[in-house]
């Protein structure tokens, strides 16, 4: 893999950039993998990178029905925060946030990681006890963050209306080193370390069968044929119960669509990421001066990556108050993703029924966040058979056993 640099980018000018090579290779199928991933999404494509750094396993395929990325990775609103309040998930978000840091050196991509910071708004009595009790937790965690008042919160965002009537700002849980990254670069960095490692992505190859023998896997058929494997790892988001239908088990996953939007390019407005969890609505301002905006999943299930004029509606009636620049804007384009929500609002990095068989899915709302720190974990069980201390407590057993790991009460908002 030739090293991107500036040296390389003048080399390159100077012969009229016909030295590039293709960022990842576009290879047929092999008869047989050591590990099949399904799923070339940021969690997918994460979980194969790190099967070839930590733990040496290269002969991997990654298997992707539609292109690269063109799932929930490139379908949501890039922020990043670890600031959660059960152990188990701040550890895990934690490990992303950290991983994400220095990411485009690792990757040698540049993923556009920004530190901006996130706050998210105390506008209710209920909020401002639940993130001060957050606070105290993330510091027994490790975790930097800080419960800051109304005047903090204007000079964090000008342009926010700290006294709106229904909802005044009462405070904020403050994350500095949190913020954005771009979404398509996250998988695109990854895809090209994947490739340089010798694995195999594979795009429009979709599986449509899961082939099992005396209770252990042995291979998937897809449309370009049957290809055998020992380990397969299910990281397909929304679809995961399709694809574990197909394996011979039931999930604890439904699906939903989770909708957002942008805004006409105005100039530099606000530089951190706002979440307003009362009203549903979280807000920040991308490098090419569109406002990001998204708020609540469907209320309902379905398989639409679609947006919707209630959606608009709803989201933009509630940051209005909050926000009342936005008012002017014109929408640019809107759009939807699949996103898998399970009962406690949770991940399932986890073993299955089926021997040979691991699934990383239910991340919700918050699967962007946590791509590097999931694939870390994912990569880590898929190795030796078994989860390790940061995928452990989301294993599916806690489903019957009834440990959930409820943050969509503990974090307010599952995001």
């Amino acid at each position: 893999m030739k090293r991107y640099s500036a040296f390389a980018i003048a080399r390159e000018a100077l012969r009229h950039h016909t030295g590039w090579d293709r960022a990842w290779g576009s290879p047929e199928p092999k008869k047989s993998y050591d590990v099949i991933i399904v799923g070339a999404g940021g969690h997918g494509l994460a979980t194969a990178y790190y099967l070839g750094r930590n733990h040496g396993i290269t002969n991997v395929a990654v298997l992707e029905k539609g292109w690269l990325g063109g799932g929930n990775t490139g379908r949501n609103t890039t922020i990043i925060r670890s600031n959660y309040l059960r152990d188990p998930s701040a550890a895990i978000y934690e490990k992303s946030r950290s991983l994400y840091e220095t990411l485009s050196q690792d990757l040698n991509y540049n993923i556009m990681f920004s530190p901006r910071g996130v706050l998210m708004l105390g506008q209710t009595q209920h909020e401002v006890r639940a993130y001060k009790r957050t606070a105290h937790a993330n510091a027994l965690q490790g975790i930097e963050t800080s419960w800051v008042g109304p005047e903090r919160v204007k000079e964090l965002c000008p342009i926010i209306n700290i006294d709106g009537p229904r909802y005044p700002v009462l405070g904020g849980l403050w994350q500095a080193r949190a913020g954005t990254a771009r979404h398509d670069a996250v998988a695109w960095g990854y895809a090209r370390a994947c490739s340089d490692m010798g694995m195999d992505i594979i795009q429009k190859c979709e599986v449509t069968g899961i082939q099992r023998e005396g209770g252990k896997v042995t291979g998937v058929e897809t449309n370009r044929g049957t290809i055998g494997t020992k380990k397969l790892c299910i990281v397909v988001a929304g679809h995961s119960g399709v694809l574990a239908d197909m394996a011979g088990f039931r999930l604890p996953v439904e699906s939903v669509a989770l909708q957002a939007l942008v805004s006409e390019p105005i100039k530099p407005a606000m530089d951190i990421v706002v979440m307003a969890n009362t009203v549903h609505g979280y807000m920040s301002q991308s490098d090419k001066g569109e406002m990001v905006i998204g708020g609540g999943a469907d209320g309902f299930n379905n398989y639409t990556q679609r947006g919707s004029f209630q959606h608009i509606e709803e989201t933009i009636r509630a940051l209005v108050e909050t926000f009342p620049i936005i008012s002017r804007l014109k929408m640019l384009r809107q759009w939807g993703g699949i996103v898998d929500m399970t009962g406690d609002r949770s991940p399932i990095i986890s073993r299955t029924p089926v021997e040979g068989i691991f699934i990383n899915c239910g991340w919700g709302t918050g699967g962007f966040k946590a791509i590097p720190g999931s694939g870390w974990a994912t990569a880590e069980m898929v190795a030796r058979g078994a989860p390790g201390d940061l995928a452990a407590p989301f294993s599916l057993d806690r489903f019957r056993e009834g440990r959930m790991i409820d943050e969509s009460v503990a974090a307010a908002v599952a995001h």
